[in-house]
Protein backbone atom coordinates (compact mmCIF):
# COMPACT_ATOMS: atom_id res chain seq x y z
CA UNK A 1 0.00 0.00 0.00
CA UNK A 2 1.48 3.35 -1.09
CA UNK A 3 0.10 6.42 0.67
CA UNK A 4 0.67 10.10 -0.06
CA UNK A 5 0.23 11.95 3.23
CA UNK A 6 -0.44 15.70 2.89
CA UNK A 7 0.66 17.67 5.95
CA UNK A 8 -0.23 21.32 6.56
CA UNK A 9 2.63 23.76 6.04
CA UNK A 10 1.94 26.31 8.78
CA UNK A 11 4.42 24.51 11.03
CA UNK A 12 7.07 21.82 10.69
CA UNK A 13 5.95 18.18 10.84
CA UNK A 14 6.22 17.34 13.71
CA UNK A 15 5.94 20.85 15.20
CA UNK A 16 8.62 22.26 17.45
CA UNK A 17 5.95 23.42 19.92
CA UNK A 18 2.47 24.42 18.71
CA UNK A 19 0.97 22.73 15.65
CA UNK A 20 -1.77 20.18 16.46
CA UNK A 21 -2.60 19.21 12.86
CA UNK A 22 1.08 18.72 12.06
CA UNK A 23 1.51 16.70 15.25
CA UNK A 24 -1.31 14.29 14.43
CA UNK A 25 -0.05 13.97 10.85
CA UNK A 26 3.40 13.07 12.14
CA UNK A 27 2.13 10.55 14.68
CA UNK A 28 0.00 8.75 12.10
CA UNK A 29 2.73 8.81 9.45
CA UNK A 30 5.35 7.28 11.74
CA UNK A 31 2.90 4.63 13.00
CA UNK A 32 2.02 3.65 9.43
CA UNK A 33 5.68 3.37 8.47
CA UNK A 34 6.33 1.19 11.53
CA UNK A 35 3.59 -1.15 10.22
CA UNK A 36 5.28 -1.45 6.84
CA UNK A 37 3.10 1.00 4.92
CA UNK A 38 4.95 2.86 2.16
CA UNK A 39 4.25 6.52 3.00
CA UNK A 40 5.47 9.62 1.21
CA UNK A 41 5.00 12.63 3.49
CA UNK A 42 4.45 15.91 1.67
CA UNK A 43 5.49 18.52 4.25
CA UNK A 44 7.91 21.40 4.74
CA UNK A 45 11.49 20.53 3.85
CA UNK A 46 12.67 20.86 7.47
CA UNK A 47 10.23 18.14 8.59
CA UNK A 48 11.44 15.00 10.35
CA UNK A 49 10.13 11.59 9.35
CA UNK A 50 10.98 7.95 8.67
CA UNK A 51 8.70 8.12 5.63
CA UNK A 52 9.90 9.46 2.30
CA UNK A 53 9.87 13.25 2.64
CA UNK A 54 8.73 15.20 -0.42
CA UNK A 55 7.49 18.63 -1.40
CA UNK A 56 8.86 22.02 -2.46
CA UNK A 57 8.01 24.15 0.60
CA UNK A 58 11.28 25.43 2.10
CA UNK A 59 9.99 26.30 5.58
CA UNK A 60 6.77 26.73 7.58
CA UNK A 61 4.99 29.98 6.79
CA UNK A 62 4.22 30.59 10.47
CA UNK A 63 7.96 30.57 11.22
CA UNK A 64 9.46 32.14 8.08
CA UNK A 65 7.83 35.38 6.87
CA UNK A 66 9.46 35.00 3.45
CA UNK A 67 7.19 31.99 2.76
CA UNK A 68 3.88 33.29 1.36
CA UNK A 69 1.15 30.99 2.65
CA UNK A 70 -1.11 31.09 -0.42
CA UNK A 71 1.67 30.73 -2.96
CA UNK A 72 3.43 27.85 -1.26
CA UNK A 73 0.23 26.03 -0.32
CA UNK A 74 -0.60 25.84 -4.03
CA UNK A 75 2.94 24.67 -4.86
CA UNK A 76 2.64 22.11 -2.06
CA UNK A 77 -0.62 20.65 -3.34
CA UNK A 78 0.47 20.72 -6.98
CA UNK A 79 3.49 18.61 -6.05
CA UNK A 80 1.20 15.96 -4.57
CA UNK A 81 -1.39 15.77 -7.32
CA UNK A 82 1.15 15.83 -10.16
CA UNK A 83 2.36 12.51 -8.72
CA UNK A 84 -1.08 11.12 -7.83
CA UNK A 85 -0.80 8.06 -10.07
CA UNK A 86 2.23 6.87 -8.05
CA UNK A 87 0.03 6.23 -4.99
CA UNK A 88 -2.80 3.90 -4.03
CA UNK A 89 -4.39 6.59 -1.86
CA UNK A 90 -3.94 10.25 -0.94
CA UNK A 91 -4.58 11.18 2.70
CA UNK A 92 -5.15 14.91 3.14
CA UNK A 93 -4.59 16.43 6.60
CA UNK A 94 -4.42 20.01 5.31
CA UNK A 95 -8.03 21.23 5.21
CA UNK A 96 -10.12 22.00 2.12
CA UNK A 97 -7.75 23.42 -0.59
CA UNK A 98 -6.75 19.91 -1.72
CA UNK A 99 -10.35 19.23 -2.74
CA UNK A 100 -9.91 21.56 -5.71
CA UNK A 101 -7.58 18.93 -7.21
CA UNK A 102 -9.60 15.84 -6.24
CA UNK A 103 -11.63 15.59 -9.44
CA UNK A 104 -8.54 15.83 -11.63
CA UNK A 105 -7.03 12.50 -10.54
CA UNK A 106 -8.24 8.90 -10.21
CA UNK A 107 -6.44 8.14 -6.95
CA UNK A 108 -8.82 7.67 -3.99
CA UNK A 109 -8.62 10.41 -1.39
CA UNK A 110 -9.25 10.68 2.35
CA UNK A 111 -9.55 13.98 4.20
CA UNK A 112 -9.32 14.11 7.97
CA UNK A 113 -11.45 17.10 8.96
CA UNK A 114 -9.70 18.69 11.94
CA UNK A 115 -12.63 21.00 12.65
CA UNK A 116 -14.69 23.69 10.98
CA UNK A 117 -13.56 27.28 11.51
CA UNK A 118 -17.04 28.32 10.31
CA UNK A 119 -19.81 27.17 7.98
CA UNK A 120 -18.30 29.39 5.31
CA UNK A 121 -15.82 26.63 4.41
CA UNK A 122 -18.52 23.96 3.88
CA UNK A 123 -18.82 24.84 0.14
CA UNK A 124 -15.34 23.35 -0.28
CA UNK A 125 -16.49 20.13 1.41
CA UNK A 126 -20.09 19.47 0.38
CA UNK A 127 -19.63 19.29 -3.43
CA UNK A 128 -16.70 16.85 -3.07
CA UNK A 129 -18.19 14.27 -0.72
CA UNK A 130 -18.86 11.80 -3.55
CA UNK A 131 -15.17 11.95 -4.44
CA UNK A 132 -13.42 12.36 -1.06
CA UNK A 133 -13.82 10.08 1.96
CA UNK A 134 -14.24 12.29 5.04
CA UNK A 135 -13.07 11.32 8.52
CA UNK A 136 -14.37 13.14 11.59
CA UNK A 137 -12.11 13.42 14.63
CA UNK A 138 -15.13 13.19 16.95
CA UNK A 139 -18.80 12.37 16.53
CA UNK A 140 -19.57 15.83 17.87
CA UNK A 141 -17.70 17.44 14.97
CA UNK A 142 -19.69 15.74 12.21
CA UNK A 143 -21.34 18.38 10.04
CA UNK A 144 -25.00 17.61 9.30
CA UNK A 145 -24.60 18.30 5.57
CA UNK A 146 -21.70 15.91 5.05
CA UNK A 147 -21.34 12.14 4.76
CA UNK A 148 -18.47 10.48 6.59
CA UNK A 149 -16.47 7.33 6.03
CA UNK A 150 -15.65 7.07 9.74
CA UNK A 151 -14.99 8.83 13.03
CA UNK A 152 -11.43 8.24 14.22
CA UNK A 153 -10.24 9.87 17.43
CA UNK A 154 -6.69 11.19 17.54
CA UNK A 155 -4.08 9.04 19.22
CA UNK A 156 -1.00 10.00 21.21
CA UNK A 157 2.18 8.05 22.06
CA UNK A 158 1.22 7.16 25.62
CA UNK A 159 4.80 6.14 26.45
CA UNK A 160 5.97 9.72 25.74
CA UNK A 161 3.75 11.10 28.52
CA UNK A 162 5.22 10.07 31.89
CA UNK A 163 2.68 9.31 34.57
CA UNK A 164 2.80 11.74 37.51
CA UNK A 165 1.02 10.06 40.44
CA UNK A 166 0.96 13.19 42.61
CA UNK A 167 0.82 16.29 40.41
CA UNK A 168 0.93 19.52 42.41
CA UNK A 169 -1.49 22.15 43.73
CA UNK A 170 -1.24 24.18 40.52
CA UNK A 171 -4.00 24.49 37.95
CA UNK A 172 -3.14 24.43 34.25
CA UNK A 173 -4.44 26.20 31.15
CA UNK A 174 -2.91 24.64 28.05
CA UNK A 175 -3.90 25.95 24.63
CA UNK A 176 -4.24 28.94 22.34
CA UNK A 177 -4.72 32.29 24.06
CA UNK A 178 -8.01 32.95 22.34
CA UNK A 179 -11.59 33.51 23.57
CA UNK A 180 -12.59 30.07 22.24
CA UNK A 181 -10.24 28.29 24.61
CA UNK A 182 -11.38 29.93 27.84
CA UNK A 183 -8.17 31.49 29.16
CA UNK A 184 -10.10 34.21 31.03
CA UNK A 185 -12.40 31.59 32.56
CA UNK A 186 -9.40 29.61 33.78
CA UNK A 187 -8.04 32.73 35.45
CA UNK A 188 -11.43 33.32 37.11
CA UNK A 189 -11.44 29.79 38.54
CA UNK A 190 -7.88 30.16 39.83
CA UNK A 191 -8.69 33.44 41.56
CA UNK A 192 -11.92 32.09 43.04
CA UNK A 193 -10.12 29.09 44.53
CA UNK A 194 -6.86 30.79 45.51
CA UNK A 195 -4.80 28.40 43.42
CA UNK A 196 -1.82 29.19 41.22
CA UNK A 197 -2.54 28.95 37.49
CA UNK A 198 0.13 28.01 34.95
CA UNK A 199 -0.73 29.04 31.38
CA UNK A 200 0.96 27.61 28.28
CA UNK A 201 0.21 28.26 24.62
CA UNK A 202 0.63 30.68 21.75
CA UNK A 203 -1.07 34.08 21.79
CA UNK A 204 -3.49 33.82 18.88
CA UNK A 205 -5.66 36.85 19.68
CA UNK A 206 -3.49 39.78 20.70
CA UNK A 207 -6.41 42.00 21.71
CA UNK A 208 -7.86 39.28 23.94
CA UNK A 209 -4.44 38.74 25.51
CA UNK A 210 -4.06 42.44 26.26
CA UNK A 211 -7.60 42.86 27.65
CA UNK A 212 -8.39 39.61 29.44
CA UNK A 213 -5.15 37.80 30.22
CA UNK A 214 -2.04 39.97 30.45
CA UNK A 215 -3.38 42.24 33.25
CA UNK A 216 -3.64 39.18 35.51
CA UNK A 217 -0.25 37.66 34.71
CA UNK A 218 1.97 38.46 37.67
CA UNK A 219 4.50 35.63 37.52
CA UNK A 220 3.37 34.32 40.90
CA UNK A 221 -0.36 33.54 41.06
CA UNK A 222 -0.89 33.62 37.30
CA UNK A 223 2.14 32.43 35.33
CA UNK A 224 2.42 32.51 31.52
CA UNK A 225 5.08 30.26 29.98
CA UNK A 226 4.36 30.71 26.28
CA UNK A 227 4.27 27.73 23.93
CA UNK A 228 6.03 24.71 25.41
CA UNK A 229 7.27 21.60 23.64
CA UNK A 230 9.24 18.43 24.22
CA UNK A 231 10.00 17.36 27.77
CA UNK A 232 8.75 20.68 29.14
CA UNK A 233 5.35 20.01 27.54
CA UNK A 234 4.87 16.63 29.18
CA UNK A 235 6.21 17.81 32.54
CA UNK A 236 3.83 20.78 32.50
CA UNK A 237 0.85 18.55 31.73
CA UNK A 238 1.74 16.07 34.46
CA UNK A 239 2.53 18.52 37.26
CA UNK A 240 -0.97 20.03 37.43
CA UNK A 241 -3.71 19.34 39.94
CA UNK A 242 -6.18 19.69 37.06
CA UNK A 243 -6.33 20.95 33.48
CA UNK A 244 -8.97 23.65 33.01
CA UNK A 245 -10.54 23.38 29.56
CA UNK A 246 -13.34 25.91 29.92
CA UNK A 247 -14.02 26.35 26.23
CA UNK A 248 -16.41 28.78 24.58
CA UNK A 249 -16.83 26.82 21.34
CA UNK A 250 -17.60 23.29 20.23
CA UNK A 251 -14.16 21.71 20.53
CA UNK A 252 -13.57 19.27 17.64
CA UNK A 253 -11.25 17.07 19.72
CA UNK A 254 -8.80 18.51 22.26
CA UNK A 255 -5.33 16.95 22.15
CA UNK A 256 -4.23 18.63 25.37
CA UNK A 257 -7.16 17.00 27.19
CA UNK A 258 -6.01 13.51 26.23
CA UNK A 259 -2.35 14.36 26.83
CA UNK A 260 -3.11 15.62 30.34
CA UNK A 261 -5.09 12.48 31.15
CA UNK A 262 -2.19 10.34 29.89
CA UNK A 263 0.00 12.03 32.50
CA UNK A 264 -2.60 11.33 35.19
CA UNK A 265 -3.98 14.88 35.31
CA UNK A 266 -7.79 15.08 35.46
CA UNK A 267 -9.62 17.59 33.29
CA UNK A 268 -12.41 20.02 34.18
CA UNK A 269 -14.09 20.93 30.91
CA UNK A 270 -17.14 22.75 29.65
CA UNK A 271 -19.69 20.27 28.32
CA UNK A 272 -19.37 21.26 24.66
CA UNK A 273 -18.21 19.64 21.44
CA UNK A 274 -16.17 16.49 21.89
CA UNK A 275 -15.71 16.84 25.64
CA UNK A 276 -18.40 14.26 26.57
CA UNK A 277 -16.65 11.80 24.21
CA UNK A 278 -13.29 12.26 25.94
CA UNK A 279 -14.25 12.77 29.58
CA UNK A 280 -16.16 10.29 31.71
CA UNK A 281 -17.57 12.49 34.45
CA UNK A 282 -16.13 11.54 37.83
CA UNK A 283 -13.61 9.08 36.36
CA UNK A 284 -11.03 11.13 34.45
CA UNK A 285 -12.42 14.59 35.15
CA UNK A 286 -15.61 16.60 35.40
CA UNK A 287 -17.97 18.07 32.81
CA UNK A 288 -19.38 21.46 33.80
CA UNK A 289 -21.52 24.21 32.32
CA UNK A 290 -20.10 27.34 33.95
CA UNK A 291 -17.19 28.85 35.84
CA UNK A 292 -19.18 28.41 39.06
CA UNK A 293 -19.59 24.70 38.38
CA UNK A 294 -15.87 24.45 37.59
CA UNK A 295 -15.07 25.97 40.99
CA UNK A 296 -17.37 23.42 42.65
CA UNK A 297 -15.82 20.56 40.66
CA UNK A 298 -12.36 21.60 41.76
CA UNK A 299 -13.40 21.02 45.37
CA UNK A 300 -13.95 17.37 44.39
CA UNK A 301 -10.85 16.92 42.28
CA UNK A 302 -9.11 14.66 44.80
CA UNK A 303 -11.85 12.07 44.29
CA UNK A 304 -10.40 11.43 40.83
CA UNK A 305 -7.90 8.56 40.64
CA UNK A 306 -4.92 9.74 38.59
CA UNK A 307 -4.15 6.14 37.61
CA UNK A 308 -7.67 5.86 36.19
CA UNK A 309 -7.02 8.96 34.07
CA UNK A 310 -3.90 7.35 32.65
CA UNK A 311 -5.67 4.04 32.02
CA UNK A 312 -8.55 5.70 30.17
CA UNK A 313 -6.18 7.57 27.87
CA UNK A 314 -4.11 4.44 27.16
CA UNK A 315 -7.18 2.33 26.38
CA UNK A 316 -8.94 4.79 24.09
CA UNK A 317 -6.46 7.27 22.64
CA UNK A 318 -3.25 5.47 21.69
CA UNK A 319 -1.41 6.02 18.40
CA UNK A 320 -1.68 2.29 17.73
CA UNK A 321 -5.46 2.40 17.92
CA UNK A 322 -5.58 5.42 15.61
CA UNK A 323 -3.25 3.83 13.06
CA UNK A 324 -5.15 0.53 13.06
CA UNK A 325 -8.43 2.37 12.43
CA UNK A 326 -6.94 4.29 9.49
CA UNK A 327 -5.41 1.18 7.93
CA UNK A 328 -8.79 -0.55 8.17
CA UNK A 329 -10.38 2.46 6.45
CA UNK A 330 -7.74 2.48 3.68
CA UNK A 331 -8.38 -1.22 3.05
CA UNK A 332 -12.15 -0.71 2.87
CA UNK A 333 -11.70 2.10 0.34
CA UNK A 334 -9.25 0.08 -1.75
CA UNK A 335 -11.36 -3.08 -1.52
CA UNK A 336 -8.63 -5.09 0.17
Amino acid sequence: MKIAMIAPIAWRTPPRAYGPWELVTSLLTEALVARGVDVTLFATQDSLTKATLAGPVPAPYSEDPSVDAKVWEMRHLAAVFERADEFDLIHNQADFPAHAFAGLVDTPMVTTIHGFSSDRIVPMYEPYQDRVHYVAISDADRHPRLRYADTIHHGIPIEDFPFDPAGSDDLLFFGRIHPDKGAAEAIAVAKATGRRLVMAGIVQDQGYWEREVAPHVDGECIVYRGPVGGVDRTATLGRAKALLHLINFDEPFGLSVVEAMACGTPVIAIRRGSMPELIEDGVNGFLVDSVEEAVAALARIDTIDREACRAAAAARFSVDRMADRYIALYRRILGR
